[in-house]
């Protein structure tokens, strides 16, 4: 999963670090930090809500709607003047219908690994949100995906399939776990640095923006 980097390191990735990190007034690595480990977070909460008809539904439809990848053609226009609050109430809504009651865990976690506020984390998953989901609306539209049962094979494409079963598993561990944060270090570890395979989900996206 270190290819998610190839993302984060194209010019597109570049834009959303640095368009976050002005939105949050927090320094540009630590905001790469947080989004190269929240991102997969956010994708397999969305996959266990695309694993029911109705969440699968719903996703499908976002994605076929305002979620449809057009937010990525201007975001120099989204980061400039400070980004929308339409979007910002947007990206809220996304986190509460993915993460639900583990939002504010996931928010923990990810400050306790990252050392930066939990406020500012919320900031900037909620900029994130809209932008993983354009992504995905994207991804979508190039796969051709128009079924419900289309969308969890998008996802689970985009997170590597079957092949990643430890970091599935490491992922899931997050948005299951009590609370104390020690999760998110492999997680970490596994995202910013051990496993160099392209391939899964930063292979994919990788692709998907350009990367190497």
């Amino acid at each position: 999963m270190s290819g998610i980097l190839d993302l984060l390191n194209s010019d597109l990735g570049k834009t959303i670090i640095s368009g976050v990190s002005n939105q949050t007034n927090q320094p540009q690595n630590k905001t790469q930090d947080v989004l190269t480990m929240a991102l997969p977070v956010l994708m397999q909460a969305m996959k266990r809500n695309a694993s029911t008809p109705q969440g699968a539904e719903g996703l499908l439809g976002a994605l076929n709607g305002k979620h449809d990848g057009s937010i990525l053609d201007n975001l120099g226009g989204l980061f400039g003047g400070g980004v929308d609050s339409n979007v910002l109430e947007d990206g809220g809504k996304i986190l509460g219908h993915v993460l639900g009651g583990k939002q504010q865990h996931v928010e923990n976690a990810l400050s306790q690994k990252s050392g930066m506020d939990a406020g500012s984390i919320a900031q900037i998953l909620k900029v994130a949100a809209p932008i993983l989901m354009g992504v995905l609306g994207k991804q979508s539209r190039q796969q051709q995906v128009s079924s419900p049962s289309g969308i969890e094979g998008l996802l689970g494409g985009l997170l590597g399939g079957n092949s990643k079963q430890q970091e599935q598993s490491f992922l899931e561990s997050i948005l299951d776990a009590d609370g104390d944060g020690s999760v998110i270090d492999d997680v970490a570890g596994m995202v910013l640095g051990g496993n160099k395979k392209k391939g899964g989900l930063g292979g994919l996206l990788g692709g998907l923006f350009g990367g190497k």
